[in-house]
C-alpha cells in the first residue's frame, strides 16, 4: 500500500514544526521538505548573536540539521526551489539548482511555508559592493567578515525596525561609526508609541549611534563598492550598508495559481486552505488571524508560523477541520544595549492600519517598593496598555526597563490572548516579594492607572 506523500515547501519556522507534528502525529507518511537555500536552516532571528560572537559557531544558528529528519525517513533537498503548483496533477514543479534540472514531484497534501524576502531598495548603487543584506547565513557570513575588518569603519544601516537595530548595535560593538536611517519619523516607530521610543531613540545616541529619521534616500553613491548614501538633505559616508528595510512575501511563484491580495499575501480561509484542494498555507507569506485586531494582519514572527503549522498538521486530514485556526496576539521583545521591552498586540501604528480605535494609557513607576534605592537594583518600569475605550478589553501593550521584564509581555500577551480587560488585570492576582516586585505588581499598577484609580 502507497504512502500519503505530504510536501512542505520551505525549512524555516513553519516547514520545521510541520515536520515536528508529522512524524509525532501519523504514520505512513511519505514525507518531503523542499528548501531554496543552501542552507538549512539559518534562524535570521539569530543572526545578531552570531555577528557579536554570542553563539558557540554560526553552523549552530539553525532551527535543526537536515540529519535530524532524513534519519526519521523525511526526505529533505536544500537547494531545491519550487518553482510551480499543478493543481490539476496535484505536483509540484522543482528546479534542482545544482544542475539546473526540473522533476515534477506528486503529493497528496502541500504545505507552503514560503516566507519572507528582505527588501532592497530600489535606488541607483543598490547593486554595488558592500551593500547588503540582513537576512540569511549568506548575508550573515559577509556581514560577520565585514565587521572584523579594520579597513570599515563606518557603517549604515537602512531600517529602524528590530532588524536594524540590531545591525546597528552590532556594529556599533564592532567598533564602528554607526548612521541608522528611516524614512519614518522614529525608530522602531511601528512597534513602539512614542512614549517608549523617545527612551529608546535618546538611549540609541548615547551609545553612539547617528539617527537619520524621515530620511528619503535618493542613491548609493561609489564606483564599483559604496562611498556613500545620498539622501534628499545630504550624504553620509559609508564603507558598508546594511538594509534591513522589511520584507515583502515571497509569493512571486504563486501568482494566477494560488490566491494572493494585492501586496502578495497568500489568501487563506479560517482553517489555513488556500483557493487549491489539499494546499495549505502557513508562516510569513500569509496574514495572521490577529485577536486583538480581529481580523487578519501581517504578523511575520517564528511564534506565529509555529502555530500555524501545529494546527494544520492537527486537522490535515479532516474534510472540514473540527474549529477554526484561533489566531495568535503576536508578540516580540528586543534588547536595545541597556534596555529590555517587549511588545504584545496591537500599539496605535499596527491600530490604525487595521482600522481599530484605541486607548491608550502610559505608566512609570519602579520596579520594586520606593524604599529600595536605584543603585540596589530597583530601575524605572514603564508600561504601556492599548484597550477598547468603550469595553476596556485588552488590545496590546509593552514594557520597557534596563531590567529584563520581557516575561511581563507574556503576561499582557495572555491577557490580550483571553480578552481581558483593564479591571481584570487590575485586580489580576500576581505574587509579591520585594527582591522582584512591589505589593501591586506593575501591570496591576498600570491598569489601575488606566482606570483612573489612587496612585499606590
Amino acid at each position: 500500500m502507497s504512502k500519503t506523500k505530504v510536501i512542505i515547501v520551505g525549512a524555516s519556522h513553519g516547514g520545521h514544526q510541520a515536520v515536528l507534528e508529522l512524524l509525532n502525529k501519523y504514520d505512513d507518511l511519505e514525507i518531503t521538505m523542499f528548501e531554496a537555500a543552501d542552507y538549512v536552516s539559518f534562524m535570521s532571528c539569530g543572526m545578531e548573536l552570531y555577528l557579536e560572537d554570542s553563539v558557540t559557531s554560526v553552523y549552530d544558528v539553525r532551527n535543526f540539521e537536515p540529519s535530524l529528519f532524513t534519519e526519521q525517513g523525511v526526505n529533505v533537498f536544500n537547494n531545491h526551489q519550487v518553482k510551480c503548483i499543478n493543481a490539476d496533477k496535484k505536483t509540484v514543479t522543482v528546479l534542482d539548482k545544482k544542475n539546473n534540472q526540473e522533476n515534477d514531484y506528486t503529493y497528496d497534501k502541500l504545505i507552503l511555508s514560503s516566507g519572507v524576502m528582505p527588501n532592497s531598495l530600489p535606488v541607483p548603487g543598490a547593486d554595488l559592493e558592500n551593500v547588503f543584506l540582513m537576512r540569511g547565513y549568506d548575508w550573515a557570513t559577509k556581514i560577520k567578515e565585514k565587521l572584523e575588518d579594520d579597513s570599515i569603519k563606518k557603517v549604515t544601516v537602512i531600517g529602524a525596525g528590530y532588524i536594524g537595530i540590531e545591525a546597528a548595535k552590532a556594529s556599533r560593538r564592532a567598533g564602528k561609526e554607526v548612521v541608522l536611517l528611516d524614512m519614518i519619523d522614529r525608530s522602531l516607530g511601528t512597534y513602539l508609541d512614542t512614549e517608549m521610543t523617545d527612551i529608546l531613540e535618546k538611549h540609541l545616541e548615547e551609545n553612539g549611534i547617528q539617527l537619520g529619521m524621515g530620511a528619503h534616500i535618493e542613491a548609493y553613491v561609489g564606483d564599483q563598492t559604496v562611498s556613500a548614501v545620498k539622501t534628499k538633505d545630504t550624504e553620509y559616508p559609508s564603507d558598508l550598508v546594511i538594509q534591513a528595510a522589511g520584507v515583502k512575501p515571497n509569493t512571486e511563484w504563486l501568482k494566477d495559481i494560488v490566491s494572493l491580495d494585492e501586496r502578495g499575501w497568500i489568501n487563506t480561509d479560517e482553517y489555513l486552505r488556500t483557493n487549491l484542494q489539499d494546499v495549505y498555507a502557513i508562516g510569513d507569506a500569509t496574514l495572521a488571524y490577529s485577536v486583538a485586531a480581529q481580523k487578519k494582519t501581517p504578523i511575520a514572527l517564528a511564534s506565529v508560523a509555529r502555530r500555524e503549522a501545529k494546527y494544520v498538521v492537527e486537522h490535515l486530514f479532516e474534510s472540514t477541520p473540527s474549529l477554526p485556526f484561533q489566531g495568535v496576539v503576536g508578540s516580540s521583545a528586543l534588547n536595545v544595549f541597556d534596555y529590555n521591552f517587549a511588545a504584545t498586540g496591537l500599539n496605535t501604528f499596527t491600530a490604525e492600519r487595521a482600522g481599530v480605535e484605541v486607548a491608550t494609557s502610559f505608566y512609570q513607576d519602579t520596579l520594586r517598593p520606593s524604599y529600595v534605592p536605584e543603585s540596589e537594583g530597583n530601575p524605572a518600569v514603564y508600561v504601556q496598555l492599548l484597550f477598547d475605550p468603550i469595553t476596556h478589553i485588552l488590545l496590546g501593550g509593552a514594557v520597557l526597563s534596563t531590567y529584563d521584564v520581557t516575561g511581563q509581555g507574556n503576561v499582557l500577551a495572555l491577557a490580550v490572548q483571553h480578552r481581558m480587560t483593564l479591571e481584570d488585570l487590575a485586580v489580576a492576582d500576581f505574587f509579591f516579594q520585594p527582591e522582584f516586585d512591589r505589593q501591586w505588581g506593575v501591570l496591576n499598577l498600570a491598569a489601575q492607572h488606566a482606570l483612573n484609580g489612587p496612585k499606590f
